[in-house]
């Protein structure tokens, strides 16, 4: 995502089994970059978008969740 014009921030809720992706579009950036870096995380990073404020002076604000995804080791499977 080369020329973002979205400032990002990644959570985890583990109680809740989500991390979360914020993306902030200030007043002024392209609408249309920041919807197409929206659809990049859904599309490629399985995140879906949750909720969606536009503040007063123009600043948009995107939450976007995906499942915690657990992996479980290989390592200790094999005999040695």
């Amino acid at each position: 995502m080369k020329n973002s014009s979205a400032a990002a921030r990644k959570t985890t809720d583990h109680s809740a089994g989500f991390e979360y992706l914020v993306l902030t579009v200030r007043p002024g950036q392209s609408i249309a970059d920041a919807r197409r870096e929206i659809v990049e995380h859904a599309e490629y990073g399985k995140w879906e978008l949750r909720t969606t404020r536009i503040y007063m002076g123009g600043m948009r604000r995107y939450w976007m969740r995906r499942r915690v995804m657990r992996v479980a080791s290989t390592l200790d499977t094999f005999p040695s």
